[in-house]
């Protein structure tokens, strides 16, 4: 059996070197090989030219056991991978006859005339071992060369065509030349900077051998990757569900919003849990609380609707802010934040009304409300929560900032 050391992924497309396209498909590939206990050191992208393409195919198969390449696989003139791929493998083409019906079936159950280019698809390198294409018309395939102990996987560009063929196809495949896997699991983190959690970590991250854990920054939010490597995942669950229950104890811990989550989605699971509901105010974020919110699947069982309170007017209107809490204090302040949550939950007739209210930028600051103050606030039947926050960045970084800690608020005062 042929032994994968390694493996590196080639892109094929001019589409991606000019930047039309962002390139989706290796991030998506390369989690695969991690999970697969895969090495991968190199990643290329090539034009569509066959021998630039050539030259490319055959320097990487100098470095690598497996080469997985991405688009090129269409009717067109210059879709000329399978066909550079074949002559790097010393493969003729030999026309395919399930994946020339599959095409068929496929353009008249959308009532649309099969072109005879098309029909170019449907070669495929002599020997080579077939995915079918489920969502498009490009089947897929891996050359195999025992000899020389090397694998070519080719697969189409579309990421909607690209993704199942390797979760239903390629990835069981491969499971076949893998000794082990990668499991891992995500620990998120919110309201603790990555510098911090690693000072509280420092020596159980130094010393952790199976699992590994790993910090990375996002967005507003740390997540800590606890990686094992196993022979099955049920291995992987307990090795990495141990280590998650250690940094729990740790002053880490009460930062920790979820495992393999995002911030919307871990709020509207513990909505769920205690069976209540939240509303939303926003000023500065323009609804973009609302929206994350509402991105996830099943969020009208907690939240009912939202204020999107740009103007002074409809503070006072609508959430019932006083003329007189903006007079003194402004609309960017903590006592309008408060009493924007608080009109908000009486509004709705919601158990959580969580606000925020500041200066994104890039105009509109002052020496003394500069650009990137924000408050937010939570209010339920046990009070009202404030809190200041200085922020850095674009208008967009610090919206999205904002939303970050609104939502962390929630969570946090719905746990208590």
């Amino acid at each position: 059996m042929i032994k994968i050391n390694s493996a590196e992924i080639l892109c094929v497309g001019t589409e991606i070197l000019i930047g039309d396209i962002i390139n989706t498909n290796a991030a998506y590939i390369s989690k695969k090989f991690a999970e697969l206990g895969i090495n991968q050191y190199y990643q290329g992208v090539v034009g569509d030219n066959p021998a630039r393409l050539e030259r490319k195919i055959n320097e990487a198969l100098e470095r690598c056991d497996l080469l997985v390449m991405t688009g090129g696989l269409g009717p067109t003139y210059d879709d000329l991978t399978k066909e550079v791929a074949a002559k790097c493998m010393n493969r003729g083409l030999t026309l395919h006859e399930p994946s020339l019906a599959k095409m068929k079936s496929f353009f008249a159950g959308r009532n649309i005339k099969m072109s005879e280019n098309n029909v170019k698809q449907a070669y495929m390198p002599d020997g080579a071992i077939v995915f079918e294409n489920n969502h498009g018309t490009a089947p897929g395939c891996a050359i195999e060369d025992s000899e020389h102990g090397k694998i070519i996987i080719m697969l189409p560009g579309p990421p909607n065509e690209l993704v199942p063929m390797v979760d239903n196809s390629v990835v069981p495949y491969l499971t076949q030349f893998s000794e082990c896997i990668f499991y891992s699991k995500n620990i998120n983190i919110v309201g603790m900077g990555e510098s911090t959690v690693e000072s509280y970590l420092s020596d159980m991250m130094r010393n952790a051998e199976n699992p590994t854990i790993a910090p990375y920054c996002k967005e507003g939010e740390v997540r800590l990757r606890v990686t094992a490597k196993v022979k099955t995942r049920e291995e992987g669950e307990i090795l990495c569900n141990a280590t998650i229950e250690k940094i729990r104890a740790t002053e880490v811990g009460a930062y920790i919003y979820g495992i393999d989550t995002d911030l919307e989605t871990a709020l509207i699971n513990i909505l769920r849990m205690y069976d209540k509901k939240i509303a939303a105010a926003e000023s500065c974020t323009g609804g973009l609380i609302s929206k994350r919110i509402t991105d996830v699947s099943g969020a009208s069982d907690v939240f009912d609707g939202s204020v999107v309170s740009y103007a002074n007017d409809v503070k006072n209107k609508l959430l019932n802010v006083k003329p007189e809490t903006l007079a003194q204090f402004g609309a960017v302040s903590e006592q309008t934040a408060a009493e924007m949550a608080e009109g908000v939950r009486k509004l709705m007739n919601a158990d959580y009304g969580v606000s925020a209210t500041g200066i994104a930028g890039p105009g509109g600051g002052t020496p003394e409300k500069p650009v990137g103050l924000v408050y937010i606030a939570c209010a339920s039947e046990n009070g009202t929560v404030m809190r200041k926050l200085n922020l850095r960045g674009s208008r967009e970084h610090i919206r999205h900032l904002t939303a970050n800690y609104a939502l962390s608020l929630a969570i946090e005062r719905i746990r208590k």
